[in-house]
């Protein structure tokens, strides 16, 4: 006899709407609770970890005191304008590759080594190359997507069923017509998808892309809540860094789902 399995628990099975949000804030509520009772408990000295009323009021201070918004706004636009870059080079270059494989065996060989390479590696380099201002900033981010994008967009491209490729074929499309008309458009969902990647990977580098002369952006608070030895002002940052992730994050799931609702409705 099959042992009966609670519907909570059930494999792969959407969960309630209400049971997923109770869900979803047992863990922040706990880590928040140890947080509290370890701070304002005095189990941890202040410079080891602030409670978080002391935390939020260093966030209050970078932001009223040293023009957090500015930081955010400049780190922002740096990491737009390198995910752009890295884009616009990166997704071409991978339909090619994916699509045609003489392309792929003549750029896979200086590709795939830079994948296993640490993008920090990278940072003498950028400095000797494009100095220790703007350009250095923007080449290490866009060097940080485009590494990773890259073979997600030929991974997609080889993903397309072979049966979609051949009947495009058979009804007389051409084959820039079936790159154009068939591959791409199947494959835009899982890359676009990716983006959520792209953007993780940029949030967690443009701190070390600052951290050279860090005159602006967010790499200039990390660096001044170190010379200030103000632990609060790092959690404040880190907190900051998080909850903008979260936020663009959620900008593009909402867009993928407005953008591909066909493959909800497949699904």
């Amino acid at each position: 006899m099959a042992r009966r399995t609670s519907p909570l628990f059930a494999l792969r099975t959407p969960l309630p709407r209400a049971t997923s949000l109770i869900l979803g804030l047992v863990m922040p509520a706990v880590v928040l609770g140890a947080w509290s009772a370890a701070s304002y408990g005095g189990l941890a000295p202040p410079d080891f970890l602030p409670s978080p009323s002391e935390v939020v009021r260093g966030t209050l201070q970078l932001f009223l005191q040293h023009n957090l918004a500015s930081a955010i706004l400049i780190s922002t636009k740096r990491i737009v304008f390198a995910f752009l870059l890295a884009s616009a080079i990166a997704l071409p270059l991978g339909v090619l590759m994916g699509a045609f494989e003489p392309v792929n065996r003549l750029f896979e060989p200086i590709m795939a080594p830079l994948r296993y390479m640490p993008i920090s590696a990278f940072i003498p380099l950028l400095i000797l190359w494009f100095g220790i201002y703007e350009k250095q900033k923007i080449a290490f981010l866009f060097l940080g997507v485009f590494v990773y994008l890259l073979p997600v967009v030929v991974t997609a491209i080889r993903a397309v069923a072979e049966e979609l490729v051949q009947t495009g074929l058979t009804l007389g499309a051409g084959r820039w017509q079936v790159v154009r008309t068939i591959l791409v458009p199947a494959a835009l969902p899982e890359i676009f998808d990716s983006f959520r990647v792209m953007n993780a990977i940029s949030w967690t580098y443009v701190i070390l892309a600052e951290a050279v002369n860090p005159e602006h952006g967010l790499g200039y608070m990390v660096e001044l809540a170190r010379t200030h030895q103000k632990a609060s002002w790092s959690f404040a940052g880190l907190l900051v860094i998080g909850g903008i992730g979260l936020l663009t994050d959620g900008l593009i799931r909402t867009a993928s789902s407005i953008l591909f609702r066909w493959r909800e409705q497949t699904a």
